[in-house]
């Protein structure tokens, strides 16, 4: 194999991959129908050609490998073209699986929520301690700069998606990773596009846990009952971790402060600079495979302090007449209600603004009709902008935003649906007061709201 063609080069995962393969010696093409910088500039500067657009004619008659990315489906010209012309394709979990895992020492980071600080504060630990290890993760953690690089070290910090891998691959994409230590944050359902019930999504959680080997360790939310069912029978040591009393490692004596929060696990304690329940049990996972990969407590509490958070993981915007606006990429109900209260925690003196785009695949429908509801309350002010491509969802399934918002106001906050975001700014501009926290709570860039509304406010 020397040839090898990406199909969706351009997506952050895509494109380190490619990358790294031309590093290796490989000849590297690619396409992408959105071909555009930083990404396209990075791979130029590789070597990588890149074509735009998706046409048959873009695979060289040279090339021996297509990899072909989780957005593709089956009518794109070249993936037409590679099953047509009977080329080997694969995914790209079974690029990096072959070519950058196999060997190594794999932590992969799962759960419904959580993936992406998790596998950032552990990739950070490591880095700090002097390894430099190999990461991919859905984010982008700024003491690392990038979602994703590969490195020499034996050492690979995966955020395990359990989404489909490929059209022609429906296993989940973290099955691939070749785990020597998996974390299970939490299990909850997700992604209604592709499963059908919860019972599913702990059907792959469990084969996940079923290919750690009995030299690796699996660290599951020992408070989370779905994480610890999906745990039961696994052939490799369980280790749960959580708040209750009944954990195999407690976290105890948390201690919220302004600009850290204390806890103690397994006889230490550590400081994070981060706020709210949810990131304790996050930083309490990283510590234990930082431990069990050989790192000391004195470097790991040192990375931990040392860590400067993620892109789009509650950070502060700007600040523009009095009121600070934050963009949190929660978009499931549990992570809504888990945002809220972190930020109530951070501003107890502020009123709290949760503004929320149902983006997602699965709160298009109304599968988390009530859910939505219950954690959109818990602000004082919740706003949602309406269900985008409704045609894309069956009426009788589709969020019913009416409902939510007089469930919202039952529940004893203020409610406002708007149609665009044109009309949340002026709502914004119109109602907010200086000292008032406004979170933007979306998995997508939401027609640039952010620096709309601080622009309005200012």
């Amino acid at each position: 194999m020397q040839h090898v063609h990406f199909i969706g080069i351009c997506g952050t995962a895509m494109g380190s991959v490619a990358a790294a393969m031309q590093a290796k010696g490989f000849t590297v093409t690619g396409s992408d129908e959105n071909v555009y910088p930083p990404m396209s500039t990075f791979l130029e500067e590789q070597g990588v050609q890149i074509f735009p657009g998706y046409k048959a004619e873009n695979i060289p008659e040279t090339a021996e490998v297509i990899v072909v990315g989780n957005a593709v489906s089956r009518g794109n010209e070249e993936a037409e073209a590679a099953l047509e012309r009977k080329l080997l394709y694969v995914s790209l979990p079974e690029i990096l699986k072959e070519h950058f895992l196999r060997g190594k020492r794999n932590l992969v980071v799962s759960g419904t929520h959580g993936k992406t600080t998790t596998s950032s504060l552990l990739a950070w630990l490591l880095k700090n301690a002097g390894v430099d290890p190999s990461h991919m993760i859905g984010g982008i953690p700024r003491n690392l700069g990038k979602g994703a690089a590969f490195t020499d070290s034996e050492f690979v910090v995966l955020e395990g998606d359990e989404y489909d891998t490929a059209f022609f691959d429906k296993r989940s994409k973290f099955l691939h990773y070749l785990p020597e230590v998996v974390i299970v944050n939490n299990v909850e359902f997700d992604h209604a596009d592709i499963y059908n019930s919860l019972d599913e999504i702990k059907l792959t959680f469990k084969r996940l846990l079923n290919i750690v080997p009995r030299n690796g360790v699996a660290y599951v939310n020992g408070d989370c009952a779905n994480s610890m069912d999906v745990s039961k029978g696994s052939p490799a040591p369980v280790v749960s971790v959580g708040l209750g009393d009944h954990c195999d490692l407690q976290i105890t004596q948390v201690d919220y402060q302004p600009e850290v929060t204390r806890f103690h696990l397994d006889g230490e304690s550590y400081e994070i600079p981060l706020a709210g329940e949810f990131n304790v049990r996050n930083a309490a996972m990283a510590v234990c495979a930082a431990r069990f990969s050989g790192f000391t407590p004195d470097k790991i509490r040192e990375g931990l302090l040392g860590f400067d958070g993620i892109a789009r993981r509650q950070e502060v915007k700007g600040i523009a007449g009095g009121v600070r606006v934050i963009d949190d990429f929660a978009h499931h109900p549990t992570a809504i209600g888990l945002a809220v209260d972190s930020l109530r925690q951070q501003y107890p003196d502020s009123r709290i603004w949760a503004i929320f785009e149902p983006r997602s695949n699965t709160t298009r429908r109304n599968i988390f009709q009530n859910e939505l509801a219950a954690n959109l309350s818990k602000a004082d002010v919740a706003v949602v902008a309406a269900v985008p491509d409704p045609e894309k969802v069956e009426k009788s399934e589709r969020l019913d935003p009416e409902k939510l918002m007089a469930d919202i106001r039952s529940a004893g906050a203020e409610s406002h649906y708007c149609e665009n975001v044109e009309k949340i700014v002026e709502l914004v501009a119109a109602e907010a007061k200086a000292g008032d926290t406004v979170a933007v709570l979306s998995n997508g860039g939401f027609g640039g709201i952010h620096q709309k509304m601080l622009d309005r406010l200012s």
